[in-house]
């Protein structure tokens, strides 16, 4: 049997070309095989290793050290609270935690040796033996909305097949340098943002911290793709939109080669905004900590606003009602995402029950996520089916696509739909609205109005509540729970 190919081909050539850049710090390829190359010999003996995930250099090492090693990485979130990091510390028991020398850790690390990343360390011997493709690579917990975080167990075959699908689908390659301010403990930023660039042996520029002044310096001197999630982008479209507007910013952006949105959808009013503004469309995908990437609009396709493309290369997809009866294409067919493919996680840490109510008997994995399907395969995402579908007057409505068209009315600055309990509907349509301008804030009626005229009479609200801020997480999704849903 022949030997797995390495994860990262570019890394055993060691060549002098950058691989990582934060700030102002590079490392080239020949730097990390040996900085990463050097703490994976010393990692080899561990059973598991948690990474304390700032958005660093020192993490992107530590993460590729365990990596090589072949030892299981736990990246955690520096934010976490106490309670739910010391569930994630017991549930994945790791041996030891990789940190940088500067980083001061909570007292629920305290427990673990640690080892201090040195970026700087090196030269390594030759790279162990490449571990084969089920062997775990990272553990990467969900965010617990339904309870205490679950940690996915992602196998080095689905890192592997969804950067390489994304090579596929973006024509992605060693030329390519990115630019994101990801976080660097989930799936968006550490294995698109940092282990993909490196996969494809090309390189990242990270900024640190998320401005529209380090991505125009950076698009304006040789990067060509950019990630980011909607919040960044929204950003981006004000900057652009602004008075005359951000003129070397719109120069930046429209000699970029990909501009990706991710993590949550993209209001059609800001595609809009950026698109006028530049000339080049974000595209957007879907995925999610358990199945890595499922679906994204190509690079060399047509890019719709609304929309998260087809099925990468090695995807199933397919849709189904309440009774698991897929649901053909059509703009009132809802169903719920479900997927399978070699870029799946294999099981919930120390959660069989879980893992096993997560699948059909058939080896579909249930995402929870309600979408509808173009003729022409294009895929909608319409919302969360525990907390975006709403069941009103007999119909299936998906929150998204309200909330899509509700941003594209004057005086709306953000929005959030949800459903409440309706004696006559089942359920009614209830429209958070952020007004623009908090003295003139827009009416019921108005709102109703211009939702059915967009969408359809029965997707109007019929209730409005006004805030002056939605709550978000650190991706940018809004928190429905914490509307009362």
């Amino acid at each position: 049997m022949n030997a797995p190919a390495p994860l990262f081909p570019a890394l055993t050539e060691r060549s002098s070309r950058p691989a990582l850049q934060f700030g102002d710090r590079t490392l080239s390829y020949a730097d990390l095989a040996a900085s990463a190359g050097s703490l994976a010999e010393a990692l080899r003996t561990e059973r598991r290793v948690a990474v304390w995930a700032t958005p660093s250099l020192e993490t992107a090492v530590g993460v590729v050290a365990a990596l090589l090693a072949g030892v299981p990485a736990v990246p955690l979130n520096p934010r976490t609270g106490g309670r739910e990091l010391a569930h994630i510390v017991a549930d994945s028991a790791p041996s030891r935690v990789l940190a940088a020398a500067g980083d001061e850790l909570p007292a629920v690390l305290d427990g673990l040796p640690r080892t201090n990343i040195d970026a700087e360390a090196g030269p390594a011997g030759a790279p162990p033996a490449e571990p084969g493709p089920e062997h775990p690579a990272l553990i990467v917990y969900t965010s617990g909305t339904t309870g205490p975080p679950k940690g996915a167990v992602l196998p080095r075959r689905a890192l592997t097949s969804t950067l390489d699908a994304l090579q596929d689908a973006w024509k992605w390659d060693a030329a390519d340098v990115l630019v994101h301010a990801l976080p660097l403990f989930h799936v968006h930023g550490l294995i698109l943002g940092i282990l993909g660039p490196l996969r494809r042996g090309g390189s990242v520029r990270h900024l640190g911290r998320f401005s529209t002044e380090g991505v125009t310096r950076e698009l304006r001197t040789g990067a060509t793709m950019l990630f980011g999630v909607p919040t960044m982008y929204h950003r981006i479209a004000e900057a652009l939109s602004t008075g005359a507007g951000d003129a070397a910013l719109a120069e930046a952006l429209s000699g970029a080669r990909l501009l990706v949105s991710g993590s949550a959808a993209l209001p059609a009013r800001d595609h809009g905004r950026i698109a006028a503004a530049t000339g080049r469309a974000v595209i957007e995908r879907y995925g999610m900590t358990e199945t890595l990437m499922n679906t994204s609009v190509r690079a060399d396709g047509e890019p719709r606003a609304g929309t998260v493309g087809v099925p990468l290369r090695g995807v199933e997809l397919r849709l189904v009602d309440e009774t698991g009866v897929p649901v053909g294409p059509g703009p009132d067919l809802v169903g719920e995402i479900q997927v399978r493919g070699p870029n799946l996680f294999s099981e919930y840490l120390n959660r069989p029950e879980a893992t096993a109510e997560a699948f059909t008997e058939d080896g579909w994995f249930r995402t929870g996520d309600m979408a509808i399907r173009d003729g022409d395969g294009y895929v909608r995402i319409v919302g969360r089916k525990a907390t975006d579908l709403i069941k009103s007057g007999g119909y299936k409505i998906g929150a998204g696509e309200i909330e899509n068209a509700l941003m594209e009315y004057p005086g709306v600055r953000d929005v959030a739909v949800t459903g409440e309990p309706d004696a006559d509907l089942g359920e009614r349509i209830v429209a958070w609205i952020v007004p623009a301008d908090p003295e003139h804030r827009p009416q019921l009626t108005e709102l109703a109005d211009h939702v059915a005229a967009q969408l359809a009479p029965h997707k109007r609200p019929r209730a409005v509540r006004y805030l002056s801020e939605l709550p978000r997480n650190d991706l940018g999704k809004i928190m429905k729970r914490a509307l009362g849903v």
